[in-house]
């Protein structure tokens, strides 16, 4: 009887999790491929090999890009190589990447850069925070940005028991910002047990000095955050359940859901167009290809834009989308002045004239 038992739990067991790895088949788009959209004037960024996960621009133009992202199952071309941040000046003719310096006592071989966010305090001086992996854990750097020397200062490394697999962040205030948790666990096998399972156990926190709390739950992989012009609403993409979901901020951080976008795609990092408030989103159009990496048979890129997000039917388009030939493992895209940066998780870059 007990060998029955064991032998119709064990059947089960196997007959739910093959259901399961059904559903991941579908639900990854194992079998999707893009069709290309390519503007005319493209070029890849000379010196930017091992990935431009992501990337935020100030209004002077001036760009900033992380590089190097060591992530749990993906792909990475310069394993024994610290992350750098790159930047950028898109007012020039042909502008070029430039590594920024770091001074102030900063460990540069554990720098395992993120997500990344500017704040612009009132005196005009320049801050970059940036999601940092030092030995796979979490932390958020605050580096002050010397723009005469082309450099960045470490001023400060943050940890907090919530800032647990942190992927993106987006600075409102002095050491005030959201951060998303893109997993529940850290462990490599219960991470794609929870992907599995379809677990929605990720959430975004609000950090300040004064108080760090959970701020909206239920995602099953919140990715890239960013907020609206006028700072009213935040924007989060959960990459996993390929959706962008629009919430109201409060006063006292709390937020509040007000939609859903579906996606077909997997919108990682989110930026808002400047000039129109429209939410750009870099995007995995077939997750299989990102974490099963063949060469002979690349991961595409796919880039959105989402206009008029707060009214009752937004309106999706599609900026780029490359079968890998050119760009491999899109996460992010950011605009200034009709011209487009996109990065990615660990391939190259790539600057547009739209």
């Amino acid at each position: 009887m007990g060998r029955l038992v064991a032998l119709t739990l064990l059947g089960a067991s196997l007959a739910f999790i093959g259901a399961r790895l059904l559903d991941l088949r579908e639900r990854i788009n194992t079998f999707r491929e893009v069709e290309p959209v390519e503007p005319q004037n493209c070029h890849l960024i000379e010196g930017i090999e091992n990935g431009s996960e992501d990337i935020d621009i100030l209004p002077s133009g001036l760009a900033f890009i992380s590089s190097g992202l060591k992530y749990p199952g993906l792909p990475n071309f310069a394993p024994d190589e610290p992350g750098k941040i790159f930047l950028m000046d898109l007012n020039e003719q042909n502008p070029r990447a430039q590594v920024l310096k770091i001074s102030g006592g900063f460990d540069k071989e554990l720098f395992n850069p993120h997500g990344i966010s500017i704040f612009i305090d009132k005196d005009h001086t320049v801050y970059l925070y940036v999601v940092n992996h030092p030995h796979m854990k979490s932390t958020v750097e605050i580096f002050k940005f010397e723009e005469q020397e082309r450099s960045l200062i470490h001023l400060k490394t943050i940890k907090h028991e919530l800032l647990v697999s942190v992927n993106d962040i987006v600075v409102l205030g002095p050491e005030q910002f959201y951060a998303t948790r893109d997993h529940y666990f850290t462990n490599f096998f219960l991470i794609f047990l929870e992907i599995i399972l379809d677990l929605h156990w990720s959430y975004v926190l609000f950090y300040s000095p004064k108080e760090v709390k959970v701020v909206a739950e239920g995602f099953a992989s919140a990715n890239g955050i960013t907020v609206s012009s006028d700072q009213k609403y935040v924007y989060l993409a959960d990459v996993a359940a390929k959706s962008i979901h629009i919430m109201e901020k409060h006063d006292n951080w709390d937020l509040t859901q007000l939609k859903v976008i579906q996606l077909g795609t997997f919108a990682d990092n989110l930026t808002v167009d400047p000039a129109t408030g429209d939410i750009l989103a870099g995007c995995h159009p077939n997750a299989m290809k990102l974490f099963f990496y063949n060469p002979e048979d690349p991961p595409g890129s796919e880039v959105l834009r989402i206009q008029h997000v707060l009214s009752e039917k937004p309106r999706v388009s599609t900026l780029y989308a490359n079968n890998g030939s050119v760009l491999q493992g899109s996460t992010v895209a950011s605009v200034y002045q009709g011209k487009i940066l996109m990065g990615t998780v660990f391939h190259k870059a790539l600057y547009c004239e739209l």
